[in-house]
């Protein structure tokens, strides 16, 4: 099951363990029950302090808990953590066991004094890149807090719960039996959800802080870039990001990143988060800027969160990104979750069997159809244009799928379903003004994105499509503020481009600090020594 090499790895891991673990298996005699078990073996033979039972009374088959050993096991895993799951279980394994986990320990504190009973159950997907994040999220809780419990449920194996509980997207998370969240989730947003007076408490935190140098408004390649320039020059730098990492969470492959061969959006964005915080950078996650006001009296430029604290900063930097358009269709918003889906690496694996449909014909929707022909029935990809946008390669790869279907000329007009899920989309023949109903299980939309400049209307100028105007420098219209990434009318939205854009931006705020008059933060002092 386990090839040497993770054995190997995985043995220095267990190594930090400073309490016994117990693992406790239920099974029948069902090849995933062997599969796990096989598995679960290895793993035992790998550490004294590791511990294997198989006499577990789960009510799902195959399933496992990690507990200490005469103590109720608050962690289970149905079904087999491999994949990108498997980080959870070692995860598991190490903080049952009594290694400290990477949290500060005010949020251990919060944790701890969640006053629950809470049981939660995370449907998840081995192919879904941010899953494994709520799924560790949740684990720790029930580690940390003795009333909290967390099973993670593995959806293309327990496909009866999936159709009970309507499920189409992961992960989805149930607390006590009803609906949690879904979506990706980091730890402090749970928190959040559960703690009802964090949120204020947080607010009266961050009005608080002093003016900073360089404020940076997003979390992605653009705002990390920038960070790192900031703080590098010696400057009071403060990041809001609503999810650190930003697009890049939901990117999979990548391949196109100068010096890096092959890596994962969330590889990536975890290791860029690493090296920010490398440097004296204040991270704020989890926050949404909804309004920028222009210098005032002070030289201080404005940035108004919607939980409702208010920050200043001498300049500031736009790196908001973008996010998956939408098709603005009747129905789309409605099964949004419920067959409607952005992510087919994702949700893909739920749709076995069934019949769906890609819209878009660039590389995203292309490779999108690829993907998801290898596991549902059938797939029918439609485009606007008369042609494929897609690189050739990948065309000439979709044409070779004896499942899928290509229409072109083809407008979606509505998604269809019976109040519960999607059954069906209509599209429009350009050519004929005809309308047609394709009945099917589900819609994958695939056209594009849309830069997260709705807040700035009123304060920054932008373009017809509402990108950030900036000139060479990344200036916008707002003297103080710049702004880098895919939200600006920088061509071409790629990663290196917008790290390229956050270093230019940064220093070019840089150069505005040395020549403003606007008075110094408190205490700081721009070393301009470092300016080489």
């Amino acid at each position: 099951m386990l090839d040497r090499a993770t054995q190997n790895q995985l043995k220095s891991y267990l190594e930090r363990l400073q309490a016994p673990v117990e693992l406790v298996a239920s099974v029948d005699g069902g090849t995933k029950s062997e599969s796990m078990l096989e598995m679960l073996r290895e793993i035992a033979e790998l550490s004294p302090r590791v511990s294997l039972r198989e006499d577990g009374s789960d009510e799902r088959v195959p399933s496992f808990s990690v507990g200490q050993p005469g103590q109720p096991a608050r962690i289970r895993f149905a079904g087999l953590p491999m994949g990108h799951e498997f980080p959870s279980l070692i995860l598991a394994l190490l903080q049952t066991g009594g290694h400290p986990p990477k949290v500060d320990e005010s949020i251990l504190e919060q944790i701890r004094s969640l006053e629950g009973p809470f049981r939660f159950e995370t449907y998840i997907s081995l192919s879904c890149h941010n899953c494994p994040d709520v799924v560790q999220a949740l684990n720790l809780l029930a580690v940390v807090n003795p009333r909290i419990e967390a099973v993670m449920i593995d959806g293309a194996l327990f496909q009866e719960e999936i159709e009970q509980r309507q499920i189409m997207a992961v992960p989805t998370v149930f607390a006590n039996g009803e609906p949690f969240g879904q979506g990706r989730m980091v730890l402090e947003e749970i928190i959040a959800k559960l703690d009802s007076g964090a949120l204020a408490r947080q607010a009266r935190e961050l009005s608080r802080k002093e003016p900073f140098d360089v404020l940076i408004v997003g979390g992605g390649p653009a705002g990390a870039a920038a960070a790192i320039y900031a703080a590098r020059k010696g400057l009071r730098t403060g990041v809001v990001a609503e999810r650190f990492g930003g697009q890049v969470l939901d990117t999979l492959a990548i391949e196109n990143l100068i010096s890096v061969a092959y890596t994962e959006g969330p590889t990536l964005a975890a290791a860029v988060e690493s090296q920010v915080r490398e440097h004296e950078v204040d991270i704020m996650n989890l926050q949404r800027a909804r309004a920028l006001i222009a210098p005032g009296a002070d030289g201080l430029v404005a940035i108004e969160l919607e939980g409702g604290a208010e920050l200043k900063s001498r300049s500031v930097i736009l790196a908001t990104g973008a996010r998956w358009r939408e098709m603005n269709v009747p129905g789309e918003a409605q099964y949004r979750g419920r067959g409607v889906a952005y992510c087919p690496h994702c949700d893909g694996p739920l749709f076995k069997g069934k019949r769906v449909a890609v819209i878009g014909g660039g590389n995203s929707g292309v490779e999108a159809a690829i993907d998801l022909a290898g596991v549902v029935a059938h797939v029918t990809l439609l485009e606007f244009d008369n042609s494929l946008r897609a690189d050739a390669v990948l065309c000439a790869k979709l044409a070779s799928l004896a499942n899928v279907t290509v229409l072109t000329g083809a407008l979606t007009t509505a998604v269809l379903g019976d109040g519960e899920r999607v059954r069906g989309l209509v599209y429009r023949e350009r050519a004929s003004q005809t309308d047609v109903q394709l009945e099917l299980e589900g819609v994958f939309v695939q056209i594009g994105l849309l830069p997260n400049t709705d807040w700035l209307r009123a304060s920054v100028a932008l373009s017809a499509r509402g990108e950030i105007e900036v000139d060479a420098r990344g200036q916008t219209s707002v003297p103080g503020v710049f702004a880098a990434g895919d939200a600006t009318t920088t061509p071409y939205k790629q990663i290196v481009i917008a790290m390229g854009d956050g270093a230019k931006a940064s220093l070019s705020a840089f150069d505005y600090l040395i020549r403003s008059s606007a008075p110094a933060a408190p205490e700081v002092a721009i070393r301009q020594t470092e300016f080489a």
